[in-house]
Formats: C-alpha cells, structure tokens, sequence
C-alpha cells in the first residue's frame, strides 16, 4: 500500500462527500419509505415538515425530488471512490486485503464525523455563552453523530487489531494454541453478532418503517437510524473479524510488551529535546531532577 500518497485532498473531500450524502439521504428517508411502500399521514406530515427543498421538482413517486435522487446515486460512487483511494497512514495496520478498504474508509469517515461533531459543539458553545442564543438542535445533533462515531469507530478497530485485548495467557502458547484461542474468539464474534441481529431486526426495522424520531424540539430520527446502524455496524465487525483470522493465520507470534504503548515519534522527539544520554539542557527525567537537587542542597 502506498503511504507517500497519504494526506492528498481527495482522503479530506471523498468522506466528506460520502457524509453530505448519505445525510442528505437520512435526512429525506421519510420520501422514499413513503414513494416505496411506506403508508401514515403521520411520515407525511413530519416529511412535510423537514423537507430541505420542498419546491424542488418531483421526478419519482410523489415526495422523492431531483435532490434526493441525485444525492442517492451518488452515494454509492463516493463510497467506491473512497475504497478505491484510500491510502493507509505509517502508523496503521500493514495488511489491507479488498475487504480491509471498506473497514478503513468507514474509518476515515468516523474521523470526518468527529471533526464535525467538534464544530457542533463549539458552535453551541459559543451561541450560548457568547450570544446567549442557544440552538434546538445542537445537543441532539451531538447525541446522533456520537452514536455513529462510537459505532463505526469499533469497525476501524477490529480491522486495526487495536481492541482491547489480554495476552498474558495468549503470548506464553505455541502458535497452534494461539490459532485456537483466535478461533474461539472468532467464533464468540460471530455468535454475538447472529444473536444480536435475530433478535433485533424487528424492532430495528419497526421503528425504520415508521421512522420514529427522538421527540425533541429538533426531534432527529434517532431511533430509526441508530437501531438499524448498530445490526449493519455489528455484521460488519463480525465479517472483519472472519477476514483477520483467515489474514493472520500464517502471520509470526508476536510477543506483545508494554513498549508497544510507546509512540515512537514522540520518543524520537524526546530524545531529541533532552539528548540522546538523556542529560541534556532539557532533561526532565526523576534521575536528572534529584541529581539537580543534591547539587543545590550541597
């Protein structure tokens, strides 16, 4: 994989195309349940209410516009461009499969949601303190892009193998009994992951048909679009899971110590500022600093 193209202005733009879209397709979900099958004049009237371009014209059953059409086609394009142009960055895992893309431009576009979720809150924060104007929608845009920050973040994190793991046991075996206990933790994955999805699609999809909203003066549809996010998110991690045993099979037994935690960037500038002995100017070390003390007191 290629790292000196990493950074480029397509990693920024792509994401956040990707997120514009699939906002604008959430956002105007209640048109397409209504023009696909769904019924209510309760999804009209709430449609009614939140529809960005109400004068837009009406090419396709009767609520879905030109935007929304043309935001749902290009959906899928910034999605197979982002696969397709995401590059991995020095400090990610090294083995990217096809598969591996998807994980990680949902990645990127978990850190593209994180960069807006900030925004939100400076701007509530200064409207509020500042202008002492308060928004109605701040708060529950914060909760809603929380919610898909914390789900898709754990999709970036089982492709990175960066999940919080306990190797005293694991480290001490062969690598067969190392394969094994890869195995059992795969399968209790996958396990979870079928459980999960049995037994909440229904309700998941109940409250997507009838796009239940949060009941707040915004009133995003929160419980329409997490629910079902979390049965997606979860086949997903269940599915990279697959994908990392199969990747790591014949991979060597790694012996995992705490200089693992170690950014060795940041140790690299250490060094630099205090000296390669670590006694220079700088030095801030508990060796260095009782040393100076001593000096004074003597």
């Amino acid at each position: 994989m290629d790292q000196e193209k990493h950074g480029t202005p397509v990693e920024w733009l792509v994401p956040l195309g990707f997120i514009f879209c699939a906002g604008w397709v959430v956002w105007h979900m209640p048109a397409f349940i209504l023009d696909w099958g769904g019924h209510g004049d309760q999804l009209a009237a709430l449609f009614g209410r939140i529809d960005v371009t109400p004068n837009a014209p009406i090419i396709m059953g009767t609520h879905i516009d030109i935007f929304d059409v043309l935001a749902l086609i290009a959906l899928p394009i910034f999605l197979v461009l982002g696969i397709t142009t995401v590059r991995r960055a020095p400090m990610e895992f090294e083995s990217w499969g096809a598969l591996d893309r998807l994980s990680i431009f949902i990645g990127r576009v978990t850190m593209m949601l994180i960069i807006l979720l900030t925004m939100v809150m400076l701007y509530e924060v200064v409207l509020r303190y500042v202008f002492e104007a308060p928004t109605l929608w701040a708060n529950e845009m914060s909760l809603w892009l929380a919610g898909f920050v914390f789900l898709t973040a754990g999709l970036y994190a089982m492709q990175q193998r960066s999940h919080i793991r306990i190797f005293l046991l694991y480290d001490v075996m062969p690598r067969w009994v190392q394969r094994l206990f890869d195995c059992i933790s795969t399968a209790l994955i996958v396990v979870f992951a079928f459980a999960l999805i049995y037994g909440g699609y229904g309700e998941a999809f109940q409250k997507f048909g009838r796009w239940e909203t949060f009941g707040t003066a915004f009133d995003p549809p929160i419980p329409a679009t997490i629910k079902i996010a979390v049965l997606f998110i979860v086949a997903m991690v269940a599915v990279q899971a697959v994908i990392n045993l199969f990747s790591d099979w014949n991979a060597e037994p790694v012996i995992h110590t705490a200089a693992d935690d170690i950014d060795q960037d940041e140790l690299e500038r250490l060094r630099a500022s205090v000296g390669a002995d670590g006694t220079g100017d700088m030095d801030v070390t508990r060796g260095a600093v009782q040393g100076n003390q001593t000096k004074a007191d003597g």
